[in-house]
């Protein structure tokens, strides 16, 4: 298909068509010259300071939302346009950005936070996972994952989906789930992708996603841990909020952290440097008793505005061998706070990834009588 015809078939902005509209004349004299590149069509023989720009100003283009079909259009008209877009398009797993399902799987930005909001349906125990595109807090965004609260016996599940509608294991927009114990102080995040070379899925009847062994080959019948939150007994009944540890399995590079930069020859090395992820051990931010407001506070950034024990921030521990150990103070890697009767905000940044801070958050959300 030619790329003149992706230009129509796509809503592209203003100034881009401007530079389309600017290069066309010049293009329609290159067919008629039959200049064609080593793809067998014009547009491969397009200057390369001027592809670069129109790449260029797609990908600005798409900084926040839609899907990136527009930038996607561009890499597959040719592979000298495909080459280039690799150049200037950051890949979703380097810049945070979520612009595909699998991007909910991949850290989050390392400098500025995702934004998200959690709604909350109280008459059907199910929360839904909002990617805010404005800083309003009525503003619902852009839906991400959905999860839904059922009790199992002497245990608690949340089924976490790409679906708001079809939440169930045997769904194809499953994503994985949340199993806690029966004081609900205990909880385990299971994938239902394996997360690195390697992985095996979890023994136990609690991690299977079906009652058999096996529904389709193409399907895994079993789930993959991936984390692990506990909230300390409180036996004292001592005047505070909830204290958490969160324990994850997050893939990283060679170096111990994200690369900025990648090639098709970068990646395939780091898939297989992958197959051992580190270990992230999360607490959370010790909060500061307030003498004049008689409470405890927090410094969320105007990000949460109504009291609530399940309001938290994490930290990593600066001695990730110690869970109990010191946390970073400075660096707040997922906060989650109440702004209503049953909306929440949930900010996350690297290591975590959409999912795993949305099953975090919901660990939050219940009665916790042993730790209150």
């Amino acid at each position: 298909m030619s790329l003149r015809k992706v230009f129509r078939s796509r809503k592209f902005s203003k100034s881009f068509m401007d530079v389309n509209a600017a290069v066309a004349p010049a293009l329609e004299g290159g067919e008629k010259k039959e200049e064609a590149g080593e793809d067998g069509n014009a547009w491969s023989g397009m200057l390369p300071e001027l592809l670069r720009e129109i790449i260029r100003r797609v990908e600005v283009e798409e900084e926040q939302w839609p899907q990136r079909q527009n930038v996607v259009a561009c890499a597959c008209v040719c592979k000298r346009w495909r080459d280039i877009a690799r150049e200037i398009v950051s890949e979703p797993q380097n810049n945070g950005k979520i612009t595909f399902p699998s991007c909910l799987r991949k850290p989050g930005p390392r400098e500025l936070p995702n934004q998200c909001l959690i709604k909350r349906n109280k008459k059907t125990s199910t929360f839904y996972l909002y990617l805010a595109l404005t800083p309003s807090f009525t503003d619902k965004g852009k839906f991400l994952l959905a999860a839904r609260r059922y009790r199992c016996g002497t245990h608690t599940e949340y089924i976490i989906s790409l679906d708001a509608e079809d939440l169930s294991q045997g769904s194809n927009a499953y994503v994985g789930k949340l199993s806690s114990d029966f004081l609900a102080t205990n909880f385990t995040i299971y994938d239902s992708q394996r997360p690195h070379a390697g992985a095996k899925p979890s023994s136990g009847r609690s991690s299977r996603r079906f009652a058999s062994k096996q529904i389709s080959p193409q399907v895994p019948a079993g789930n993959f841990e991936v984390g692990q939150v506990s909230y300390k007994f409180n036996l004292l009944k001592s005047r505070g909020p909830r204290r958490m540890v969160c324990s994850l399995k997050c893939p990283t590079t060679p170096s111990g952290e994200t690369s900025d930069i990648t090639s098709p020859e970068s990646d395939k090395t780091q898939s297989k440097d992958q197959a051992a992820p580190t270990c992230t051990i999360l607490k959370n931010k010790a909060p500061r008793w307030h003498e004049h407001l008689q409470c405890w506070c927090l410094n969320f950034h105007g990000r949460v505005t109504v009291a609530s024990v399940k309001n938290f921030q994490l930290v990593a521990t600066v001695d990730q061998s110690q869970p109990g150990g010191k946390g970073d103070e400075d660096t707040v890697l997922l906060q989650f706070g109440k702004v209503g009767d049953d909306t929440f905000t949930m900010d996350y940044r690297q290591p975590l990834s959409a999912f795993q801070a949305f099953a975090i958050c919901l660990t939050s959300f219940g009665t916790k009588l042993a730790c209150e």
